[in-house]
């Protein structure tokens, strides 16, 4: 019998305890780690919430969602439920006005999937993406507090994935960011509009090339996307580059709305989480540009150039551009900046695809229309490119009505510009029963002996859509309605001086208030204001303009009359206005298919006259003034 060597005995007996050390050790942290209640299939036994359940695609169960590399008893909500005892729920949740009951332990997201409510994520909801934000309207108590996950978000916005419903007793009400509001997408031609094919994209022998310098086989299409990113809408134009025709429309709702409902508060919001803002809006770009994908049936590689044009704000988030300097005076972005410094040719920008993490050909290449001065931004400069302003004489004036109003005036000679912080009153904020004009909005109102009668958007009856509030064209309806059956003085005070709430649709509940008024009347003095002071700073009265184009969302939809008569707009004969819808996406698509349009508008800016509202002496009068539900004066 061969004898043991002391020595190599101890040795063989430290490594046989080293191991069991580590299985003991790699017990321990798969006990801590991967929870009792996940079996081998990683299907959730669990009798009871917890945060890291999902639904299963096919099948009944639920899935485990646990990485185990966290301690999973975090995740855990509520100890088993006493089998003995009943439970009576009595509470709700509901959404675009379907209706489900709540039961324990289950996200926003679970209730979305019972709902049929379509909310986007990329992470598998793990909280990651931060792309599932939803708007708690009603029984945000009712809801386990947010974790450390939706630290970047306040007031009434959760992330779907770990909102939790811990009270099942209480209702709850959400809405996914990502709706679709009436946006309007389409503009009207306007003399000289047409568009001359010469964009920067094109292909020969196979070869595909961007401003004649090859960047890819050609695949079967040249495609490219026009944007308009707008503080409250986002409008893309899917473009054919060989023939100049456009493929696809699509439009949603800026899902940034969590940072805040205008400019101010949005750079105040990106000030304090950098980069969540434009996060959000990449996500949903980049899921509208892959349903588009699947709907024309390319691949989105053949998407080789993308034309932005927006505010000044919503354009340097999306370029991935600190917007701190904008929200200060005088108030202009650092890319101004450096453009009066000298030290940039233009304010213009151009990028690569591949770092702003859009889904098109990696090589492809994002222009932004320039910047004329201020907050007056990219969405002014393709506004013009859409009416052809090198070829206006006569004097015109163009008003873009919307959050943040510009308002320009002059011809291819000279022209003033400025820009007005509207806010988003017309927009529903800050209105209690104001709302974008999403199906339900009452779009007109007619005011006959004491009574209310309205139209609602989806229905030309109040039977065809159940009223929710009033959109902005509701709202200036609603102003001049009340003014010309003298319900309601220029100041805002009702005919009952001591009426504070007016009740205008009972069965619905629907009111309108004093302070809403005042809300209303502040927004549509800065309206007034931008034009009356550049209408006097040009030197010209409103029966001199031969043109008053009017662009934007909701303007689209406003009565001329309605608005001249409580001052929303100047006084110009109707006959003179052209509502000219989303000019803004036609300017970029014109600047997308036409390399001198793009050099056009790029020199024809740098002579723009910028003026500051706020620094014009009789500044506050005008704004007082403009507060009263009246017409602005014709002479000026």
């Amino acid at each position: 019998m061969k004898k043991i060597e002391k020595a190599e005995y101890e040795k063989r007996l430290s490594k046989i305890t080293q191991i069991f050390e580590e299985l003991v050790v790699h017990a321990d942290e798969q006990a801590t780690y991967r929870c009792p209640y996940k079996n081998r299939f990683d299907h959730c036994t669990a009798k009871f919430g917890c945060r890291n359940q999902r639904k299963i695609d096919e099948g009944t169960g639920l899935l485990c969602a646990g990485d185990d590399k966290l301690d999973y008893r975090s995740a855990w909500e509520t100890d088993a439920p006493d089998s003995t005892a009943e439970k009576h729920n009595t509470g709700t949740i509901t959404c675009d006005g379907q209706a489900h009951q709540l039961t324990p332990g289950k996200t926003i997201f679970d209730y979305a999937d019972d709902l049929t409510v379509q909310v986007p994520t990329s992470c598998f909801r793990t909280g990651q993406c931060h792309e599932c934000i939803v708007e708690i309207k009603r029984g945000m108590d009712s809801l386990q507090p947010p974790n450390e996950t939706e630290a970047f978000l306040g007031d009434n916005y959760r992330l779907a994935c770990q909102a939790v419903v811990l009270d099942i007793d209480e209702d709850i009400e959400f809405t996914p960011l990502r709706r679709t509001p009436r946006i309007l997408t389409h503009a009207i031609t306007t003399t000289g509009g047409t568009s001359e094919l010469n964009p920067r994209v094109t292909h020969r022998d196979g070869v595909v090339s961007y401003n004649n310098e090859p960047i890819d086989r050609y695949r079967g299409h040249l495609y490219g996307l026009a944007l308009d990113i707008g503080t409250t809408t986002v409008v893309a134009n899917l473009v054919d580059l060989e023939n100049g025709k456009t493929v696809s429309v699509s439009s949603f709702e800026n899902p940034q709305r969590f940072g805040g409902s205008d400019i101010m508060n949005r750079i105040s919001y990106d000030g304090e989480f950098e980069g969540e803002l434009r996060r959000s809006l990449i996500a949903a770009l980049n899921s509208e540009i892959m349903e588009m994908c699947e709907r024309y049936n390319f691949v989105r590689q053949e998407i080789y150039e993308i034309v932005v044009a927006g505010n000044t704000t919503m354009r340097d988030i999306f370029f991935k551009h600190n917007v701190q300097s904008i929200g200060q005076k005088p108030y202009k972005s650092l890319i101004e900046h450096a453009y009066r410094e000298g030290t940039r040719s233009t304010t213009s920008l151009t990028e690569k695809v591949r770092r702003l993490g859009i889904r098109a050909n990696p090589k492809a290449m994002v222009y932004s229309l320039p910047l004329i001065a201020s907050h007056v931004g990219a969405d002014v400069a393709a506004d013009l490119v859409s009416i052809d302003i090198p070829s206006q004489d006569e004097v015109i004036m163009l008003v873009d009505v919307g959050t943040n109003t510009e308002v320009v005036v002059g011809n291819a000679k000279r022209m003033v510009a400025a820009s007005c912080p509207a806010g988003p009153a017309f927009e529903g904020g800050g209105i209690e029963y104001g709302m974008p004009a999403y199906p339900g909005a009452i779009e007109s109102v007619k005011w006959n002996e004491g009574q209310l009668n309205y139209e609602t958007i989806g229905g030309e009856t109040p039977e065809g859509e159940t009223p929710q509030g009033l959109c902005g064209s509701g709202l200036i309806s609603l102003l001049a309605e009340l003014r010309r059956n003298d319900q309601m003085s220029p100041k805002g005070v009702f005919a009952d001086r001591k009426q504070r709430v007016m009740s205008l649709l009972p069965e619905h509940g629907i009111t309108f208030s004093r302070e809403d008024a005042s809300n209303l009347a502040q927004a549509k003095a800065a309206n007034y204001c931008g034009q009356y002071i550049v209408l006097r700073h040009f030197g010209c009265v409103p029966k001199d303009i031969s043109k008053l184009f009017l662009a934007g969302g909701f303007a689209n939809y406003v009565n001329l009359q309605d608005a001249i008569e409580i001052g929303f707009l100047a006084p110009v004969p109707e006959a003179n206005v052209v509502k000219i819808g989303n000019a803004a996406i036609a300017g970029a698509t014109a600047v997308l298919l036409s390399d001198k349009k793009r050099a056009d508008i790029e020199a024809f800016v740098n002579n723009i006259e910028h003026i500051e509202l706020e620094t014009t002496p009789d500044f506050f009068d005008v704004f007082v003034e403009g507060c009263q539900f009246k017409p602005m004066p014709v002479t000026l």
